[in-house]
C-alpha cells in the first residue's frame, strides 16, 4: 500500500510533532477469527493517522494459507501477504476467535517462536494466546484471553494462568481479551508513543469509553449484574466460582461469607430467584458447557473438573440444564 493508503482525510486534527518512521504492526489472521477485535486493533491507528495527517502507523495483515480467510461471522477477508518475517522494529499480533483449540494453525506457531527468537515482539488478541502457549512464550508472563475461552485454555494449560483484565501489557508481550478491549490495548501504545491528550482524541474520535487501566476487568461485576451490592451475597458468589472441582456445602458457604445459611438462602432467592444450591449447579455447569464445546477432554473428566464426580450425576443435571445429554452435545460440534 502507498502512504496515502494510511493516511485518510478528516475533519478532526491534532499536531505533533513530525515522525520520520511509522510503526509497524502484523496481524496474522487464524480461521474463525473474532473481525470485532481485529477492527478494534486497526481502527485506533488509523484514526491516530488521520487526525495527526501522519503515517505514524502502518499494517498488514498475514497469514499462512493462500487466498481468503472466513471470520467467526462467516465473512472473508483476504489477507495482504503469506507469512513472511516482520520489518525491523515490527510488532506482531496473532489473531484467533472461536473454537480456538481446533483452529491453531502449525505453521503460524512454529513462525511466531522464531520470530520471538529473533527478538520480534509477538502478542496476541482474543484467544490468539493459545498459539502464544503452544509457541512456549507465555511461561512465566503475564497475559490474558477471553473469558469465555479461559476455562478451555487452563485445562490444557494447566501450569499457565490467564488475568481477567481487558488487556495485559508485560514487557514486550502485548495480549488483550478481545472485542472492544483491542482498542483499549492500542490506545495505551498511542499514548506511551504520543501522550494522553493525544490518545484521549483517538479515544473520541471512535466514540470509545476508555478503561485506562490493563488490570480493568473483561465481566461486569456480579453485582450490577443481580442489582445489589450485599457483600455476603457478593462474597459466596466468589467462593463457589474459586471452587467449581471440587464444590463447597452451601453450609460451609455460609459460614465464611459471614451470614447464616438462611440468611444466604434468603438473599440468593431475592436477587437470582434461584436457591444457592441451583446457583452453584448452574455455574457448574456453565464450565462443563465450555469445556465440552471447546477441548476434547473426555466427559469423566470434565464432570471430575466441574465437581460432580461421577459421569451419571454430570449427564442428569446437563440433560436438565440444556435438554441433551453430554456425549450428544459434543457430536453436534
Amino acid at each position: 500500500m502507498t502512504q496515502s493508503d494510511y493516511i485518510p482525510k478528516g475533519a478532526a486534527s491534532f499536531r505533533i510533532a513530525h515522525v520520520a518512521t511509522p510503526r509497524m504492526f502484523d496481524f496474522v489472521l487464524l480461521p474463525k477469527l473474532t473481525m470485532l477485535a481485529l477492527s478494534a486493533a486497526i481502527e485506533p491507528l488509523r484514526v491516530a493517522n488521520q487526525i495527526s495527517q501522519q503515517e505514524l502507523y502502518r499494517w498488514r495483515t498475514m497469514t499462512s494459507g493462500g487466498g481468503h480467510i472466513r471470520c467467526s461471522n462467516n465473512l472473508a477477508l483476504v489477507p495482504d501477504a503469506p507469512l513472511s518475517p516482520p520489518e525491523r522494529g515490527a510488532r506482531v499480533f496473532i489473531c484467533s476467535g472461536v473454537e480456538p483449540g481446533e483452529t491453531v494453525d502449525t505453521a503460524v506457531t512454529h513462525w511466531a517462536a522464531r520470530q520471538a527468537a529473533h527478538g520480534t515482539p509477538v502478542g496476541a488478541i482474543c484467544t490468539g494466546a493459545f498459539t502464544l502457549a503452544r509457541a512456549g512464550l507465555l511461561g512465566g508472563r503475564t497475559f490474558t484471553l477471553h473469558w469465555e475461552n479461559q476455562p478451555a485454555f487452563v485445562e490444557a494449560f494447566p501450569n499457565l494462568v490467564p488475568t481477567p483484565n481487558l488487556y495485559e501489557v508485560d514487557g514486550d508481550l502485548m495480549t488483550a481479551a478481545g472485542g472492544s478491549a483491542s482498542t483499549d490495548l492500542m490506545l495505551s501504545v498511542i499514548e506511551d508513543d504520543f501522550g494522553p491528550d493525544f490518545a484521549l482524541v483517538v479515544s473520541d474520535m471512535c466514540l470509545h469509553g476508555r478503561s485506562h487501566s490493563d488490570h480493568a476487568p473483561q465481566q461486569t461485576a456480579r453485582s450490577a449484574v443481580i442489582g445489589s451490592r450485599n457483600r455476603h451475597l457478593i462474597a459466596a458468589m466468589r467462593l463457589m466460582q474459586l471452587h467449581l472441582e471440587e464444590p463447597m456445602t452451601v453450609e460451609a458457604i455460609a459460614c465464611e461469607s459471614g451470614i447464616s445459611k438462611r440468611q444466604l438462602e434468603r438473599s440468593f432467592s431475592q436477587h437470582t430467584g434461584l436457591s444457592p444450591r441451583r446457583y452453584y449447579t448452574d455455574m457448574r455447569l456453565s464450565r462443563a458447557y465450555s469445556l465440552l464445546s471447546e477441548t476434547d477432554l473426555p466427559i469423566a473428566e470434565i464432570a471430575a473438573a466441574t465437581g460432580f464426580g461421577g459421569t451419571s450425576a454430570f449427564a442428569r443435571a446437563f440433560r436438565a440444564k440444556f435438554d441433551v445429554a453430554p456425549g450428544k452435545f459434543r457430536k453436534r460440534w
